[in-house]
């Protein structure tokens, strides 16, 4: 019976460890949200971007991001991205490794949201073979939280090309979604460069294999691609890939024919 007392007692007491480090997880959750929506809100107020239609074509527009305030506030910076059918509309930065950002804001302060970065080996204005992007996938939607978007049978509905925009200092890059899935965490779509143009496209069927959808993109060993990855739980990632189909020097952007728009701050 003193046993039994004994157990029960300890059941309680584990029971209640684990309730307040739920708790706490929850609260720090909850202040790291705060925060990184505080820093988004924060980088709205000082960046412009102009949308220039250079196409005629409504839904293939640039952005055209003016970068000095941003570069005021984390010389990381490197380039803005913004994706169609979600809310990602992020300035991303690149450090000397792919950890720092994983637990860092865009202000650097500690954050367990982290923030939309650039992989290191990567180079934003030359770009490699495979070009790839991360970030956490938040529940509150923020970051690549709303990734999983391009999974839903309304988006691959929607009628018109699904891009992935792309401003940096010297160019501006359009982006044409072909593939999308989900898949047990692995980081064999995580290479950027190949050996040989065989190698290459055979990692081009095996991630238009992987697609949910058939996005009739064509893509061929001569193509360059973007890779934005996140988690979708604890064991899976939400992937999506998409082909270089058209970019612009910044310089010229200001001298484009069209349409301009400011970001409505």
């Amino acid at each position: 019976m003193k046993l039994k007392k004994i157990l029960l007692t300890l059941l309680f007491l584990l029971s209640f460890a684990v309730m307040i480090f739920s708790l706490i997880k929850i609260v720090l959750w909850g202040i790291d949200t705060y925060r990184t929506k505080k820093e988004i809100n924060k980088i709205k107020e000082i960046v412009n971007i102009d949308e220039i239609d250079t196409t005629g074509d409504d839904v293939s527009k640039f952005i055209n991001v003016d970068f000095e305030e941003l570069k005021k506030v984390n010389s990381d910076v490197v380039g803005w991205i913004r994706v169609d059918g979600t809310n990602i509309d992020y300035p991303f930065v690149q450090y000397k490794n792919n950890s720092y950002y994983l637990n860092h804001s865009f202000d650097k302060s500690v954050n367990d949201a982290g923030w939309v970065f650039l992989d290191y080996r990567n180079n934003i204005d030359e770009l490699d073979t495979n070009t790839i992007i991360y970030a956490h996938g938040r529940v509150d939607g923020t970051m690549f939280g709303s990734l999983k978007n391009t999974l839903d049978s309304d988006f691959f509905k929607d009628k018109g090309e699904k891009l992935v925009k792309l401003s940096t200092v010297n160019n501006s890059y359009l982006f044409e979604i072909f593939s999308a899935y989900r898949i047990p965490t692995t980081d064999d779509y995580l290479y950027n460069n190949f050996g040989s143009s065989q190698d290459y496209e055979k990692f081009l069927d095996t991630i238009k294999n992987r697609s949910i959808y058939n996005f009739s993109v064509d893509v061929l060993n001569t193509d360059k691609i973007i890779t934005l990855s996140t988690c979708y739980n604890s064991i899976d990632k939400v992937v999506v890939h998409a082909k270089l189909v058209d970019s612009k020097n910044a310089g010229s952007m200001s001298n484009s024919v069209g349409e301009t728009k400011t970001y409505d701050k």
